[in-house]
């Protein structure tokens, strides 16, 4: 029974009007600064306002009274209506401030600037306006905060996902000439080297939608498996394999692009390292890696630790309590794991199969060196693309394809997992020890587990000694320091250390990138988990679609869509950083929303509602109750954000430039020119580099407590 003393301190209920918005002004003034103070376009100069004065020598064909003039003039109405509290005019007047801006901009295209900081500062506090409007005229629950971060996201995906994708897909409905020709669509998608059956016929080929849904479908399949075999060993296995666990299945992770694959083919080739020891005892040289086994085979490599991690996540989260009841009314361990550990697992064993698969379809890498003739949309794309008969029509028609293989994917996942409640993490405490695993599924996962460890020690063995012989390529294993030293030579010179070698510039940059990058890919991804989980609004299922779309596309087509769209005014960037990490962070993003997901899904809605009644608002609820339980979910974004900008290759070799050089890039060039040992010494100095940044950020973020016992050693046998 509650005392006047408890009762008096219990907050009081709200009464009266709504408090009056003076963050919507804000940022209208903020947007009204940035006209009149802040260079408008790309290359600096005058501001907005000094280009209504005339000062636009610099673009003789601009109209700027007619382009610009509205736009401030509707940015002035906004200020004035969110002043005086009229939501509905200052959504309406922002709305039409920032359509116009953004119409006159295309409208004008090379004959205008290109939008630069002032126009970046005025547009983005314009769409802030719009979204907090639209969250007072009721939408999104009236909460102005979730409409502000749906919103913002929501256009930032329209423009560095959605635009540049459609400029690079409107060349699906145009003929070589430039010309409208729908009637083309048809004659390149429904195609037999696209369709294929040949090869569950008798016949040598299946096309490559076919081969590549097959392989993706495999990957996912035998990814997720392994990823939960590892997890398993790591998070109920005890302290003698958890750390040895985790540093080895995260190292694929950190490989630069194309080196897992050229191990395989040092070790497997024809003229391989075990191909040759295999000779000896009558069994013949061969092609077999080159294929659909090979592909398999590297991207398992390369794709089973994203499977882990999110595994890992869900297992440690998964409250002890649940399985200790089940075996209170005395169920079996096998019982236990079936009908409580697996169902609960199901969100977190779809996002990985989901992940994995979509990787795949979007692998560029790996299928370039180890395919052969089996071919899969991103190598096509690319070839369409990039090859010697450009056909962008082609490319533009595979691309469709692909997108429509990952929405299958999706689809299939959300009917597998359904509606069914996952929620393990709730306000109460939960002290309990997790389950012991069967005997006989111990064994099984430590064996698989350990099957994986030893084949992936096998071809970083490769990696940590192919750059520090003459040329493991053709087999001269003589020791030799001279490729790492024509890499990563530092003198000592009048002025100070001076980075001789050939690598150190493309390095620098590319740490410089993925330091920006990782850090607004998980803000981007958290922020877009949580209002997809936490609240519910019109569209939000679209919403969430949207978010995963970037993984679906190949890097090849990012890159070339990026250059097609983001090449002339108004959105003008190549040439430039911003682009580099603008393309990493809405590429990345997916991972960010499908840990956060996954994460939210076990974590109880009350407590943001318990918050909520103590007067918290929507901010400092996110801040200070939901962050603090997403430590796993930030690092698994941080992680493989920073490492897959720190490796990728298929979407940046488009937009890399001499002064904006990456280490992807460098050591492609190194591998056309067949440098292979300076290629692979260079991806050792980059994964040493990746796991001391991984290791730090770890410590640095640390794990969700959840006030549970160690695990111990909870393998019993049968």
């Amino acid at each position: 029974m509650a005392t006047p003393l408890t009762a008096a301190r219990l907050p009081a209920p709200r009464t009266g009007a709504a408090p009056r918005d003076l963050t919507t002004p804000l940022f209208a003034a903020l947007a009204l600064a940035a006209f009149a103070l802040v260079p408008w376009a790309m290359s600096g100069g005058p501001s907005a306002i000094a280009l209504l004065a005339g000062h636009a020598a610099k673009w003789p064909k601009y109209a700027a009274v007619v382009s610009l003039a509205p736009v401030v003039v509707a940015s002035v109405l906004a200020l004035v209506s969110s002043w005086v509290g009229a939501a509905r005019l200052t959504a309406m007047f922002a709305g039409v401030a920032l359509a116009w801006a953004f119409a006159q901009g295309f409208y004008a295209g090379a004959n205008g600037p290109a939008f630069g900081l002032g126009a970046t500062i005025a547009l983005s506090a314009l769409t802030v306006c719009l979204a907090r409007a639209l969250g007072r005229l009721g939408l999104f629950a009236g909460n102005a905060t979730i409409a502000t971060i749906v919103v913002v996201i929501g256009v930032l995906l329209l423009l560095f996902i959605f635009y540049p994708i459609g400029s690079a897909l409107v060349a699906a409905f145009q003929d070589a000439k430039g010309n409208f020709a729908p009637h083309l669509v048809g004659e390149r998608l429904f195609t037999e080297d696209i369709w294929g059956l040949g090869c569950f016929g008798g016949g040598t080929r299946c096309g490559v939608a076919i081969n590549s849904a097959l392989l993706a479908t495999i990957v996912g399949l035998l990814s997720m498996l392994l990823g939960l075999a590892l997890a398993l060993v790591v998070q109920r296995g005890g302290q003698r394999y958890a750390g040895l666990m985790k540093v080895m299945s995260v190292l694929p992770v950190i490989t630069p692009p194309f080196v897992v694959a050229l191990a395989l083919v040092v070790l497997f080739g024809r003229t391989g390292l075990i191909t040759s020891w295999l000779e000896y005892v009558g069994i013949p040289r061969s092609r077999w890696i080159y294929g659909l086994p090979g592909v398999a085979i590297a991207q398992l490599i390369t794709f089973t630790p994203i499977s882990f991690m999110l595994l890992h996540g869900a297992l440690h989260a998964i409250s002890p309590a649940l399985e200790e009841a089940a075996q209170t009314l005395r169920a079996s361990r096998g019982r236990v794991f079936r009908t409580v550990t697996w169902p609960l697992l199901r969100p977190a064993l779809a996002n990985a199969f989901l992940l994995a698969a979509v990787e795949s379809l979007a692998d560029f890498g790996n299928p370039i060196v180890l395919a052969g003739n089996f071919e899969v949309l991103s190598t096509k794309i690319f070839f369409a693309v990039a090859g010697a008969q450009y056909d962008a029509g082609r490319a533009a028609v595979l691309a469709i394809v692909l997108l429509g293989l990952t929405l299958l994917a999706f689809f299939l996942q959300q009917r597998w997992v359904g509606r069914a409640s996952y929620v393990t993490v709730s306000g109460k405490g939960d002290g309990g020890a997790p389950a012991q695993l069967p005997g006989k599924l111990w064994r099984g996962c430590l064996g698989i587990a350990g099957a994986f460890i030893v084949f992936t020690l096998m071809c970083y063995a490769v990696i940590l000694t192919g750059g520090f012989v003459k040329d493991i390529g053709r087999g001269d294993m003589t020791p030799s320091f001279r490729h790492f030293l024509d890499g990563f030579r530092v003198e000592w010179a009048s002025h100070g250390l001076f980075f001789s070698g050939s690598a150190w510039d493309s390095l620098f940059t590319t740490i410089q990138v993925a330091a920006v990058s990782a850090p607004l890919t998980a803000v981007v991804g958290l922020l877009s988990a949580y209002v997809i989980t936490r609240h519910r609004f019109a569209g939000r299922r679209a919403f969430e679609f949207l978010t995963l779309v970037s993984f679906a596309v190949p890097g090849t087509v990012i890159g070339v869509s990026y250059i097609v769209a983001f090449n002339i005014a108004p959105l003008e960037l190549t040439g430039g950083m911003a682009i580099l990490v603008l393309c990493f962070v809405f590429r990345n993003m997916p991972v960010g929303v499908r840990s956060g997901v996954a994460a939210l899904a076990q974590i109880d809605k009350t407590l943001d509602e318990a918050s909520a009644t103590l007067r918290a608002s929507t901010w400092r609820t996110l801040l200070r109750v939901v962050t603090p339980l997403l430590r796993s979910a930030i690092l698994v974004t941080l992680v493989f954000s920073f490492t897959r900008a720190m490796t990728a290759v298929s979407a940046v070799i488009f937009l890399a430039t001499a002064k904006y050089n990456l280490s992807t890039v460098y050591i492609i060039n190194r591998v056309e020119a067949g440098e292979y040992p300076l290629a692979i010494v260079y991806s050792t100095v980059l994964m040493l580099f990746m796991l001391a940044v991984l290791l730090l950020m770890q410590k640095f973020i640390g794990e969700a407590k959840l006030g549970r016992r160690g695990p111990g050693v909870v393998v019993a046998a049968q």
